[in-house]
């Protein structure tokens, strides 16, 4: 391929939408410039967020993008779900200077989906070769794409980057035309536990099912509070802005869903999903007031419930929760892929990167042993 440019782009917004979703297409929504711009134009990314938005774009012979990546200069390492803490102390250490780097993801986002978003495929190479470029001449530690698509990891191996393994829990359509029918598939005492697990979580109260313009400024004020009481208790301060919300609402429409739970007709807890065309992406879920399992029925059985209803093939509900098992989500592996220039560094990386492959994929065997389908 010949006549190819790579440049570097001040935001995702910068991108006319048509050119952007040319390249990554409908599938997975939180790579489309929907999701990215909205956290643009919310101040969720930029400013002192520590997430500076810089799209790289390999333009083709007429202009048009052939290729782009959300990329970003971190930082610190907020918000990514893959931790490399321990490679920015043992650098810093060593007298190295780690931030800012190079990330390529979906922020704030455990969804493994395309990091190289190719409108044609042959540009694949280039557009890693511009991510490369981009570390060299900015004299940065590193890059790193975090939750990449597994069909994609072979174009960063080809490209000698380092790939490391981590493990979610997913739920998977087996044809399901009910709830009844994925009980089905469970041993007896899983199915009864689950059953109980629901019926104590709802009563009570009423749970709705929120796509579109259902969604008002009501709905969006009551999620706020509780994604501040999740945002505060896990990371002391929430990463998006209260005006993310309304323009992802406004963004995606009827990919977005709201799942509240209310009670005399009070929002008091709730889950944010969106819908991809073949998943139900679990994102972020709180609540004012504690109700034993209302967590699970949220996040993990209404999810199953609507994915069934509308045919999708999988329910993705985020990273980590060795507690999805007992609720029918199995392990399955999550990729990422580090360039890093330094080869006294790389190499250091690499040996410990070995080491805790092995570990995750005998943990994942481990784990899919204690899945409560029925055995034989």
């Amino acid at each position: 391929m010949t006549s190819l440019t790579a440049r570097m782009v001040d935001g995702v917004s910068a991108i006319p939408a048509d050119h952007w979703d040319a390249c990554a297409g409908t599938a997975n929504p939180f790579v489309g410039h929907a999701f990215l711009s909205a956290l643009e134009a919310s101040g969720s990314v930029g400013g002192r967020s520590g997430w500076q938005p810089v799209p790289i774009v390999v333009d083709g012979p007429d202009g048009a993008p052939l290729a782009v990546a959300p990329a970003y200069a971190k930082g610190h390492s907020q918000g990514e779900y893959v931790f490399d803490h321990a490679w920015a102390d043992a650098w810093e250490r060593a007298g190295g200077r780690y931030y800012p780097k190079l990330q390529v993801a979906a922020p704030f986002t455990p969804v493994p989906g395309p990091r190289l978003l190719l409108h044609d495929p042959a540009a694949a190479p280039a557009l890693i070769g511009a991510l490369e470029a981009v570390v060299a001449q900015h004299d940065l530690s590193s890059a790193h794409a975090t939750f990449v698509a597994a069909d994609q990891v072979p174009l960063f191996e080809a490209a000698g980057w380092l790939i490391r393994e981590g493990t979610q829990f997913h739920w998977q359509n087996d044809g399901y035309a009910t709830f009844d029918d994925f009980l089905a598939a469970l041993a007896s005492r899983k199915r009864k536990a689950i059953r109980k697990e629901r019926a104590a979580a709802v009563e009570g109260l009423t749970i709705r099912h929120l796509t579109g313009a259902d969604i008002g400024t009501r709905e969006w004020d009551a999620f706020w509070h509780f994604y501040q009481e999740t945002g505060q208790r896990k990371w002391g301060r929430p990463y998006l802005t209260r005006r993310f919300f309304p323009l992802l609402g406004e963004a995606l429409g009827e990919r977005v869903l709201l799942i509240l739970a209310e009670r005399d007709g009070v929002p008091i807890a709730g889950a944010l999903n969106l819908i991809g065309d073949d998943a139900l992406y679990g994102r972020y879920w709180g609540a004012t007031e504690e109700v034993p399992f209302l967590h699970f029925e949220l996040c993990y059985y209404q999810a199953i419930d609507a994915a069934i209803a509308r045919g999708l093939a999988r329910v993705e509900a985020g990273a980590q929760g060795e507690h999805k098992l007992a609720r029918g989500y199995a392990p399955v592996p999550t990729w990422s892929a580090h360039h890093i220039p330094d080869p006294n560094f790389r190499r250091a990386v690499a040996g410990f990167l070995e080491q805790e492959r092995a570990a995750v994929e005998g943990e994942q065997a481990y784990l899919d042993e204690l899945t409560p389908f029925k055995r034989g």
